[in-house]
C-alpha cells in the first residue's frame, strides 16, 4: 500500500471482492448503512462537518487549529461531525469532546488500513461504503469546513462544491482552513477552471478560505436563518430536523436580544 503499512493479502482481496461484486446481498449492506445513519442523525440538530487528513500529527499546527475550532463550535452549541478517524478528524472531535455540551460524532469507514476510530466521540457509526458515509456527513450539516488533506479530503471538498453549485443543498457554507495549503488550489481554480470556462466566475464565491476560526463560526451562525428559509420553501417545515434547527435559531435570537 502507498502509505507503507503492511496489509495482509487476504484482507485486500476481501475488499476487492466487495467492491467488484455484483452480489445482490451488497444492497442489504448499502441499505443498512443508510438506515443506521438516518436513525442516528435524523434528530441531531445543528451540526458542522469537519473534513481533513487522517495523517495529520498531533504536533501539527493544523491539528491544533482543528482542536481549537471544535471547542469554538461546542461553545456555540454546534455539534461536530467528522469521519471518525485520526488526524484532523480526531482533533475536531477532541475539541468538541473537551468543550462539552454537544455531540462529538464520528462516522468511521471500514478500511483494510489507516482508519481507526478516534477516542473523542460521543456517538459513532462504522460504514461499509464511502458514498453512504459521505451522504451522512453532508446531509445533516450546516457547514462544511475542510482542513488540509489528501485525496479523500479533496474528494469531499469537490463533492460539497458540486452539491452547493447545483443547488442540491442551499445555504450551506464551505470553508477552507489553511490558507498557505489551499491558495495554490484556489489559483488553479481561477487560472484553469475559470479561464477555460469549466465553471462560472461566480462559482469561486462558493469557497471561503480563512484561518480566522472566530470568523468562520460567526459566518456559520449567520447562515442558519438562510437554511431554515430554504427548508421551509421546500416544504420541510414539519420535519424533525427543521423544528430542531428552528428551535436552536430562536433560542439564539432570544439570547442575543438579552445580551444586547
Amino acid at each position: 500500500m502507498s502509505n507503507g503499512k503492511h496489509v495482509s493479502k487476504e484482507v485486500v482481496k476481501r475488499y476487492v471482492r466487495d467492491i467488484k461484486s455484483a452480489d445482490a446481498w451488497s444492497m442489504f449492506k448499502i441499505m443498512a448503512d443508510f438506515v443506521k445513519g438516518f436513525d442516528e442523525l435524523g434528530e441531531l440538530g445543528p451540526a458542522v462537518t469537519v473534513f481533513g487528513s487522517a495523517r495529520t500529527k498531533e504536533d501539527s499546527k493544523y491539528y491544533k487549529m482543528a482542536v481549537e475550532f471544535g471547542k469554538k463550535l461546542a461553545a456555540k452549541k454546534f455539534n461536530v461531525l467528522t469521519g471518525g478517524g485520526p488526524g484532523i478528524m480526531e482533533a475536531a472531535n477532541r475539541g468538541a469532546f473537551e468543550g462539552g455540551g454537544v455531540e462529538s460524532i464520528g462516522l468511521n469507514i471500514d478500511l483494510p488500513f489507516e482508519q481507526v476510530q478516534n477516542p473523542y466521540t460521543t456517538k459513532e457509526e462504522t460504514f461499509d461504503y464511502f458514498f453512504s458515509r459521505k451522504v451522512m456527513l453532508v446531509k445533516y450539516s450546516l457547514a462544511y469546513v475542510i482542513f488540509p488533506g489528501g485525496f479523500g479530503t479533496l474528494d469531499e471538498l469537490f463533492e460539497a462544491l458540486t452539491l452547493v453549485q447545483t443547488r442540491k443543498v442551499e445555504g450551506v457554507r464551505i470553508f477552507l482552513v489553511g490558507e498557505e495549503f489551499y491558495n495554490p488550489l484556489i489559483d488553479f481554480i481561477e487560472e484553469c477552471l475559470i479561464s477555460h470556462d469549466m465553471i462560472d466566475i461566480s462559482d469561486i464565491k462558493l469557497i471561503t478560505i480563512s484561518d480566522d476560526l472566530d470568523y468562520i463560526v460567526s459566518e456559520i451562525e449567520k447562515s442558519v436563518n438562510v437554511q431554515l428559509t430554504g427548508l421551509k420553501k421546500e416544504g420541510l417545515a414539519n420535519t424533525k430536523y427543521y423544528k430542531t434547527l428552528s428551535s436552536f435559531f430562536n433560542e439564539r435570537k432570544i439570547k442575543k436580544g438579552k445580551d444586547s
